[in-house]
């Protein structure tokens, strides 16, 4: 996340389990759901109306690995991404909605 991203952000909700810590916020433009793990990271993000297919990402501003329409499968990639189960992931009630 760059310093002009941290002035934007909005609706903070964080999550934590498992040793894994998810902080979803929101952007002038992005929805993101991002986590961290024992020093290793991943991001969901999509676009602000929430319509649009899921991007994930290896840090919340980091460049896109793939894009999904479904929520579990954006999950699955981020935990892998994480080296954990995606089973294990926290997922803070304001991000559940994410996907299509």
């Amino acid at each position: 996340m760059t310093d002009g991203d941290a002035d934007d952000e909005t609706a903070d909700d964080e999550a934590t389990a498992n040793g894994i810590t998810a902080r979803y916020y929101e952007t002038e433009s992005e929805r993101v759901l991002a986590f961290e793990a024992g020093g290793a990271t991943a991001a969901v993000a999509q676009n602000r109306e929430g319509y649009a297919m899921l991007k994930v990402r290896p840090t919340a501003d980091g460049d896109e690995l793939e894009r999904y329409y479904g929520f579990d499968m954006a999950l699955d990639h981020a935990a892998e991404l994480l080296g954990v189960s995606p089973n294990d992931l926290p997922v803070p009630e304001d991000a559940a909605d994410m996907g299509m």
